[in-house]
Order: C-alpha cells, then structure tokens, then sequence
C-alpha cells in the first residue's frame, strides 16, 4: 500500500498544485475581505463562477472571429484575464456598495446573511443568461492548451511513476503564482497597500489620519473580487466545463484555505490553498487504499472538510495566523 502511494505522489504533486493555486487565489478574496471588514463574504464563490462564464463568453466571442486564429493563444488568454478582471472587479464594488454598505454597522449576522442571498442570486442570474444565451447552464469553453506533457519521474526514482498533465496546467500554476506575488507586493509595498493595512488595524484610527475608509474598502473588494474572477477564468481553461453551482463547493473550499492559513492573513490564504489542493488531490487517490476500498475519491470532500473542523478545533488563528485578545 505504501509503495502504490509513494508511486503516485509525483500526480498527485502536480494536480494538487494546480487546484491549490486555484484554491490559494480565490481564498485570497475571502481574507481580504475579512481582513478588512471582518465580514466572510460567502458571495465571493459566485464572483469566481461569474468570472468562468465571462471568461469563457469571451473566448467563444474572439474564436469566432476569423482575425482570432492569428493571435496567439495566450495572447488571448491575457486579454480575456485583463477584461474579466475589470468586469468582476467592479461586480465586487456594485455589490459592496449595495448590500454591504448600508450593513456595515449593523451586527455580523446580517451581513452575512446577504452575502449568502447575493450567491443565491448571482447563481440563478448566470444560469437565466447561460440557459438563455446557450440553451443550456452547462457550458463547455473552447479547447485551448490541450498539449500533454509527460515528467519523467522515473527517471528521477524508479519509486515514482511518471505524470503527465496539459499544457494548461504550466499556464494556470504560473499565471496564478503571479497574481499571488502581484498582490503580496501592492499590499506591503505599496500606498494603497498601507492604506489597507491600516484600515485592517483599526478602521476609526485610520479615518482619523485621513484615509479614506469608503475608497481603501472599494478598492480592496475591487482587488479581490478581479482575482476571484481571473481565477474562474483559469479555472475554465484547466477544466473545460463550466455550470453555475461551480462557485459553492469551491468557494466553501477556498474558505477552508483561508482559515487553514490564517484567516486575514494573505500569505497564510496561498500557503493554505496549495496546502489543501495537494491533501485533496493525496485524499483522491489514496482514501481507497488507506480505508481498504470502503471510502472512495468522491469523499474527498469530506476530507477536505474534516480539516476544517480540526483546524477550527485545535488552531483556529490557522497555521500562519496568529491568536487576536479579545477587546474589553
């Protein structure tokens, strides 16, 4: 039993690392958020899912045109991220200001509740336009960087078996590493980056040294809602299918990376994302021969969810939090 799974960790490495990196990016959204206004943002799944369907609208758009088999694909790619980004990014703001604007001095339940009823409704809005647009919610993108690539890991070992994955795997891994790096930079070298750290602090002592509280929270789920939404785009092109009920069992998932890192804290929301997409992915394949066929991959859920009650249980500042004294 042991040698099979030794056998297949070099797979599982690799699938576990791009579904991390799509877990680390989207838990980023949620920690900002909480971060900053200490409200989880359960509508940030969907934001992700609405990114999937724009992105992929986009790319049936530009493949239909006849300039478009000039372009190179990841030419297409980086536009598609950069305008999906825009759109979700400003969604984040729209729903910001309306639903949870007006809430935010009233108690945490409340908020909370409407970022559920946002999900709720961002669900049934993307699944009127797909079935309208479509005929169908279910949706399957062009294919793109399909390419397999075989890593010789025998070569390494004569332990491992070789993996192979698609070209797409190298392109989410590095466009979403890049994301990660690009908002670890803004947040702790830049002004704005300051401003938001700041507000995170204390939002009424920020104020009072002239920040603007409004503009820095705009911009924060402006930031998180474009990564979510870049993410779904990634997410499209690794995977193909799209439907929109995509958004809540990822995003659940997202959420246990972040409080698995460090809820608030972005460094702990990556390092629990590439956490927890490789432990799925070793839960996947492994759960069969660790409990002798009686739990099979389709539990791997399960397992994702049963770190979360042990984090909540015996770490619940997370792996990279740190404990927070309650205020008297």
């Amino acid at each position: 039993m042991f040698l099979e799974m030794v056998q297949s960790l070099p797979q599982v490495l690799i699938d576990g690392l791009t579904l991390g990196a799509v877990y680390a990016v989207v838990a980023l959204g949620y920690t900002m958020v909480y971060g900053i206004l200490q409200l989880i943002n359960f509508a940030h799944g969907e934001i992700f899912m609405s990114g999937a369907f724009i992105g992929t609208a986009l790319f049936i758009l530009i493949m239909g045109m006849s300039w478009a088999s000039a372009i190179p694909q990841i030419i297409v790619l980086i536009l598609v991220l950069v305008v999906t980004a825009c759109i979700t990014g400003v969604l984040g703001m729209g729903i910001e200001r309306v639903a949870y604007r007006p809430l935010r001095s009233a108690p945490r339940l409340i908020p909370l509740i409407t970022a559920i009823g946002i999900s709720f409704v961002l669900q049934d809005v993307v699944r009127f336009i797909a079935e309208l647009s479509y005929g169908n919610y279910i949706v399957t993108g062009p294919s793109m960087f399909r390419d397999q690539i075989t890593f010789k890991a025998s070569s390494i070992s004569s332990v491992f078996n070789d993996a192979s994955f698609k070209t797409s795997f190298l392109i989410v891994l590095v466009i979403a590493v890049i994301l990660m790096l690009s908002l670890d930079y803004f947040v702790n070298k830049t002004k704005w980056g300051t401003a938001m750290r700041a507000v995170a602090l204390d939002r009424d002592t920020a104020a009072l040294m002239s920040i603007n509280v409004n503009k820095v929270i705009s911009i924060t789920f402006f930031i998180g809602s474009a990564l979510g939404g870049a993410t779904g785009v990634l997410f499209a092109v690794q995977y193909g299918t799209i439907d929109p009920f995509i958004g809540f069992i990822l995003g659940m998932k997202a959420f246990i990376a972040a409080v698995l890192g460090g809820i608030g804290n972005i460094r702990g929301a990556m390092f629990g994302g590439l956490l927890l997409g490789v432990l799925e992915m070793f839960a996947s394949s492994n759960l069969s021969l660790l409990t002798g066929g009686v739990f099979g991959a389709e539990y791997k859920d399960v397992f994702a969810f049963s770190i979360l009650i042990l984090v909540l249980i015996f770490k619940p500042e997370g792996l990279l939090g740190k404990p927070v004294a309650e205020k008297v």
